[in-house]
């Protein structure tokens, strides 16, 4: 398996983002991201205008952040040529997306902001839906402006990467549940904007670059097939790396952490049993001495395995082994200090 980091969630001047598609992109490949997901809200101008493609070695796709008529349900689309209209409720446009061929994730679901009147919440309501591919299970953005308050916010200004602690335990509770009923893949995203803000009336402060938050929350894809980096982003179709992408995505073989706590590239999480390997995402069809495998990249840390939304097992190593006998979602959670690390993606067992 190949595994590739990037980010998912990222603005530019094409929405209410600072920066320019080309300039983000390459960004990314300063910071050494392998893919980079960019998603203006209503509109793929970005696309449109020819910005995908290789910047370097990092791999820029574009879709776009859709909501209703309310500025509510935002989605993140992938993989489609046309972006709906914003008159089209929320079921309508997730289906649209999916009968598209498109890959969709529900953006930060339970946001519950209120440090900002300029920035209200933007939660997710239309849980009537199936059509949708996972949801957002961290998002940087989200988490920062729920913990801002008037005491910290001069420290959370200075310091975007450090007051990042985890994601919301509501909402790796809902993934659970939701994924008792049907897979429901997990990203992370850092919904990038690079907001200037005026501190004390007289400077501006670019609080949020694009390349501090490129070394926030990562979603990692593991892949069969390798992308290949060619140069000069006009050179050649990328619709193939798109296809390997957004595959692994939908697929849910990923997983995120906070590159912040420390470097995740290396982590595995997969099953063996007598019929072969099993990666996230997988479902294997019989629960039979089934071996969940953890390989943490050089580093001890607490290894938690949870199944269906509980804890059965923890562990603090660079590896563990768990057997399993028992039908269930498995997946790990591993902490780094006591700070949430990694989170993967489930692999189904007996479901």
């Amino acid at each position: 398996m190949f595994e590739y980091v990037g980010v998912v969630h990222v603005h530019s001047s094409f929405s209410d983002g600072t920066g320019k598609c080309d300039e983000i992109a390459n960004f990314a490949n300063e910071v050494g991201l392998d893919f980079c997901l960019l998603s203006d809200h209503n509109t793929l101008r970005g696309k449109d205008n020819g910005f995908e493609g290789w910047y370097g070695n990092t791999l820029l796709m574009i879709g776009c952040e859709i909501n209703d008529k309310f500025n509510q349900n935002h989605y993140l689309a992938f993989g489609i040529d046309k972006n709906p209209s914003t008159r089209l409720p929320a079921k309508e446009y997730v289906k649209y997306v999916k009968d598209s061929g498109g890959v969709g994730f529900i953006a930060h679901p339970m946001e519950k902001r209120s440090s900002m009147k300029e920035h209200p919440p933007y939660p997710w309501n239309e849980w009537t839906s199936e059509d949708f591919d996972g949801i957002e299970i961290w998002n940087h953005m989200s988490e920062w402006m729920e913990g801002l308050t008037e005491e910290n916010k001069y420290n959370y200004f200075m310091h975007p990467l450090k007051s990042v602690a985890g994601p919301n335990p509501d909402v790796i509770k809902l993934w659970d549940n939701l994924n008792q009923k049907r897979k429901v893949v997990g990203i992370g995203g850092i919904d990038a904007h690079a907001h200037k803000v005026n501190l004390l009336g007289f400077f501006e402060v670019e609080v949020f670059p694009y390349k501090v938050l490129f070394k926030s929350v990562r979603t990692h894809i593991l892949t069969e097939k390798k992308l290949e980096a060619k140069k000069g982003k006009k050179s050649h179709s990328i619709e193939e790396e798109k296809k390997i992408v957004y595959s692994a995505l939908a697929h849910g073989r990923s997983f995120v952490s906070n590159n912040y706590r420390a470097d995740a590239k290396g982590f595995r999480f997969f099953a063996q049993n007598s019929e072969g390997i099993f990666h996230m995402g997988d479902t294997i069809a019989k629960p039979r001495k089934v071996r969940l495998k953890v390989i943490l990249p050089n580093l001890s840390a607490k290894i938690i395995l949870i199944r269906n939304g509980e804890s059965i097992d923890e562990i603090e190593n660079t590896e563990a082994e768990f057997i399993i006998n028992s039908k269930g979602n498995y997946r790990v959670e591993v902490l780094l200090d006591n700070y949430p690390w990694i989170y993967s993606n489930p692999i189904r067992i007996g479901v």
